[in-house]
């Protein structure tokens, strides 16, 4: 493959399905649909983890959340262990960070040869309420996300258009400066993340009546497995939403959604106009989704589709135009597609024993004998979540509790639970032994606990962590956190 130089486009909290190119009708997605149209397309691409710090550090070293003990929104990334930015720069290549990439410190070596702007974890520390797992309580910021969902700019709106315009003057003076050697620009957005607030122009390019109401909304159809159970306890967010403020919220969301494509827009503009848009290649995904309402869940942390499924596009010279790739992929893949597209040759643990494979590849048409792996220890977990893809089948382990089972082909919104159906007992048990092969649950569920056990008490214990508070999200650089 012609080694070029790649545009990384990451953008916060972006449902896979409301998008254009994924088959959402309603939702206005113009720039990300031409991206598609132009690349490729994977149907079954999966965050590493359904919360930001530990996504974007699986992420940036290509290892999984157990591997790099990166558990929760207070364990972020610090430059170790080493990932694809590193070696980039160890081979000569150039790597430029703008905006919102939460790992703990722009002071740390974090795999760039320089930073724009960047968005880290508050205070060097995070979220450090959400290690507080052994005994489930209501967060405290959960009433703002209803509170605050509406028409209007908030610090995360402006923040992008400050990014988008770094970028595309990144790209219009800096990018032919930057040596003989492709280089990567790594452009970090935080839409569609809440608070759900979306500027006036892109809230009004919807009506009420044209935003779908949430899927399985109803008392009924929530989930009954005892840990989303105590989840949903810990973060209640819907127990503050009527009906209008659903509507009004997912309005938001989808105004959201379309600034993001806005500011995407931009920057591919810029490549445009740079004349650096037959050298470059581009990736498109985000670091996981949105339930949005659906089964009554807001937020993240779960492993349904809506939060735990990504969007995932990749285009430019040597990827198929309009192609559509069912093959499972997830953020890891991101360590060896980089250093492919760069020309930097892979050493035979990036090869063999490191769990991420070359999406370029995978696009030619490779189908890598690897399970990808979803996991989550972070806020409102009474236990490790695992999942994982079996052919149409998805596969969700609690340790100490009972497992999930959803088959994907039939039952897309995941509304019937096989998980006890005895009918399907030789598939679950034959998903829980790929899971096996890949993690031992149960030690890394112990390892996390005792991990976050550790830093609650370094900081002083249970009692001065609640003390500090805990915050709706993290703010924008210049913005001054609201503690709940």
């Amino acid at each position: 493959m012609e080694p070029q130089n790649l545009l990384f486009i990451l953008s916060d909290e972006h449902t896979r399905d409301i998008s254009g190119c994924y088959g959402d009708p309603v939702v206005k997605t113009p720039n990300i649909d031409r991206l598609a149209q132009k690349g490729t397309i994977f149907t079954n691409a999966y965050t590493n983890c359904p919360i930001c710090v530990p996504a974007r550090a699986s992420l940036a070293t290509g290892r999984y959340v157990h591997q790099i003990g990166c558990w929760d929104n207070a364990f972020p990334y610090t430059g170790e262990p080493r990932g694809w930015g590193h070696r980039l720069i160890e081979n000569g290549h150039h790597v430029t960070a703008i905006g919102k990439l939460h790992m703990r410190s722009k002071d740390d070596p974090n795999g760039h040869n320089d930073e724009i702007d960047t968005l880290h974890v508050l205070e060097g520390l995070g979220d450090l309420a959400g290690s507080i797992r052994r005994e489930l309580r209501e967060r405290g910021s959960i009433k703002a996300l209803a509170r605050e969902a509406g028409v209007g700019e908030s610090t995360y709106s402006q923040y992008d258009s400050r990014i988008a315009s770094e970028a595309c003057d990144w790209l219009r003076n800096a990018a032919s400066n930057r040596g003989d050697k492709p280089w990567v620009l790594f452009v970090g957005f935080t839409l569609p993340h809440f608070p759900l607030i979306a500027p006036p122009d892109f809230y009004n390019l919807y009506e009420p009546e044209d935003i779908p109401w949430p899927r399985l909304y109803g008392p009924e159809d929530r989930p009954t497995h005892p840990v989303l159970r105590e989840m949903t306890r810990c973060m209640a967010y819907d127990t503050y939403f009527d009906e209008e403020k659903v509507r009004i919220a997912r309005q938001a969301y989808y105004g959201m959604t379309s600034f993001l494509d806005h500011n995407i827009g931009r920057v591919l503009q810029a490549l445009e106009e740079s004349g650096l848009s037959e050298d470059t290649r581009i990736i498109y995904t985000s670091d996981h989704g949105d339930n949005l309402g659906n089964r009554g869940m807001w937020g993240k942390s779960c492993m349904y589709e809506e939060s735990a499924a990504i969007p995932m596009i990749v285009a430019g010279n040597g990827v198929g135009a309009g192609a559509r790739i069912d093959t499972p992929v997830s953020l890891v893949d991101a360590y060896q597609t980089t250093l492919e597209g760069a020309g930097v040759a892979l050493t035979d643990e990036e090869e063999h024993d490191m769990p991420g494979h070359s999406l370029y590849r995978i696009a030619r048409g490779e189908t890598p004998d690897r399970t990808v792996l979803s996991e989550y220890h972070a806020a409102g977990s009474c236990t490790a979540m695992y999942m994982i893809r079996n052919g149409r089948w998805k596969y969700v382990h609690y340790v100490g509790h009972p497992p999930q089972l959803f088959d994907i082909e039939a039952d897309p919104y995941e509304a019937n639970d096989l998980g006890q159906s005895a009918a399907h007992r030789d598939i679950i048990a034959e998903c829980e032994a790929k899971l096996r092969a890949v993690v031992d649950p149960e030690e890394a569920n112990e390892r996390a606990f005792r991990d976050q056990d550790a830093l609650i008490q370094s900081f002083g214990g249970v009692d001065a962590v609640l003390n500090r508070g805990d915050f709706c999200h993290t703010p924008a650089p210049g913005e001054k956190p609201v503690f709940a």
